[in-house]
C-alpha cells in the first residue's frame, strides 16, 4: 500500500522546526493509526532499510522549505511480508524536486529481487 499517507510516523520523519508539536501529522492519535497498520504485518519500506535519519519526500512551497531542507517524510509504501523479503532498495528519488515546476513531493523509489 503505497501513497501519501499524511503522517510523521516518528519524530525522525520531519526536520527540526517543519512542524508545530500540534500539527495533525504528528499527532499521537494520527501516528498510532499509522502503527495499527503496521501491526497488520506490514512492512515500513523506507524504515526496513534505513531505520534512522530524514527520508524526506515532501517539501512545502509556501515556506521555502525545499532550499532549507525542511522536510517531512509523509508519502509511505507499507509492504507485505512477501515483498518485504524481496525489498534490496528503498530511497525518495530527490532529483526530481529539482525539474522545473516539480511537485512538492517526490517519488520513493523500490527495487525488489
Amino acid at each position: 500500500f503505497a501513497g501519501d499517507y499524511n503522517v510523521c510516523p516518528t519524530d525522525e520523519d520531519f526536520a527540526p522546526g517543519a512542524l508545530p508539536a500540534t500539527d495533525a501529522l504528528v499527532r499521537p492519535e494520527t501516528r498510532a493509526r499509522f502503527r495499527a497498520l503496521q501491526w497488520l504485518g506490514l512492512t515500513d519500506g523506507i524504515r526496513a532499510l534505513q531505520p534512522r535519519g530524514p527520508a524526506y519526500t515532501f517539501w512545502d512551497y509556501q515556506a521555502g522549505a525545499w532550499p532549507r531542507n525542511q522536510g517531512l517524510r509523509i508519502d509511505h509504501a507499507l509492504l507485505s511480508a512477501g515483498l518485504a523479503e524481496r525489498l534490496v532498495a528503498a530511497a525518495p528519488d530527490r532529483a526530481e524536486r529539482g525539474h522545473p515546476q516539480p511537485s512538492d513531493h517526490v517519488p520513493v523509489v523500490f527495487d525488489l529481487a
